[in-house]
């Protein structure tokens, strides 16, 4: 089996403003999703949601910048860990969040492992 790490990715959008029933339906979805590949034994790391006001990024020649950041239209919400025997079967996973209802996206990344040469 190999692992493969799911991102959610959502847009900022003034569009988007659910009701606290929403908000609780979409709730229960993910849990049903991902209790659905527990019960399969596909759902390795529950992961966590990904903070969208506390921030950094590092980069070379000691940079420290303020992130996520504001004119981006997409960020990273969070990410979970499955495992399953090809990408393939990762990304029919991914078409069952319902992250995809509210008008997100999944990434599907394969975990490289030392001794993976891929």
């Amino acid at each position: 089996m190999k692992e493969f790490v799911l991102i959610f990715r959502n847009s900022i959008s003034d569009d988007f403003k659910p009701s606290p029933e929403q908000m609780q339906q979409v709730m229960t979805e993910w849990m049903g999703w991902m209790g659905d590949m527990g019960a399969q034994g596909k759902l390795v790391d529950r992961g966590n949601r990904l903070s969208m006001s506390e921030g950094k990024t590092v980069k070379p020649g000691d940079v420290v910048t303020d992130g996520p950041y504001t004119e981006v239209k997409e960020f990273i919400n969070g990410y979970l860990i499955v495992k399953t025997e090809t990408i393939e079967e990762a990304v029919v996973l991914a078409k069952a969040c319902p992250i995809l209802k509210i008008g997100g996206n999944v990434e599907v990344r394969k975990v490289v492992t030392p001794e993976d040469n891929s």
